[in-house]
């Protein structure tokens, strides 16, 4: 069973892990777990009280097939957790790397942008937030998620786009990530 592990911090942004967690497991058998920086209770940017109680050693350990980095306005700030070693690690052991929005933040941090396409808010949001972006050439300017060499990165309005490629990293064939894209499109015709 594939596995994708959602890093949480205090003020995550509710809508752009909701699609993951929501259809994953439920709907295509993927193993999804919570993780954070810190474990313990927090809340979500909409005010949503969680309690986590896995860490990130906890997630190197279960060996996801996907790491989800997600946003919030935490990644902006001097608090924002240093998390660098184990998105390096994650991804040295295998697992593709996914940020969205404020996420972006911290994969930008450990220096995993620098030398392939990639996403965010802008390129701008991440040169004034991450110190050690040099990437700023392979900045792709795009309403929806890019893909390249096991990152996934997207600006925080593309929650659909996103999920399509994390599922996809994780496996889910490609049928069926055309199945949910049309799902959630289908308001829009």
């Amino acid at each position: 069973m594939a596995r994708i592990g959602l890093v949480l911090t205090p003020g995550f942004a509710d809508w752009e892990y909701a699609l993951i967690a929501g259809t994953a497991s439920p709907f295509y058998g993927i193993d999804v777990r919570f993780f954070a920086p810190v474990p313990g209770k927090f809340f979500s940017q909409g005010g949503l009280a969680v309690t986590v109680d896995s860490g990130l050693q906890q997630c190197l350990d279960w060996k996801p097939d996907v790491v989800v980095i997600v946003g919030g306005m935490i990644w902006e700030q001097s608090e924002a957790p240093d998390i660098g070693d184990f998105l390096r690690a994650s991804r040295l052991a295998g697992a593709t790397i996914a940020g969205i929005c404020g996420g972006t933040l911290a994969v930008a941090k450990a220096d995993l942008l620098n030398t392939i396409p990639h996403t965010s808010n802008s390129a701008d949001f991440l040169k004034q937030n991450a110190d050690n972006y040099t990437g700023e050439i392979l900045y792709q300017d795009c309403s929806g998620a890019v893909i390249a060499d096991r990152i996934i990165t997207a600006p925080g309005p593309a929650p659909v786009s996103f999920t399509c490629a994390v599922l996809a990293a994780a496996g889910l064939p490609p049928e069926r990530i055309l199945q949910f894209r049309s799902m959630l499109a289908a308001e829009h015709e």
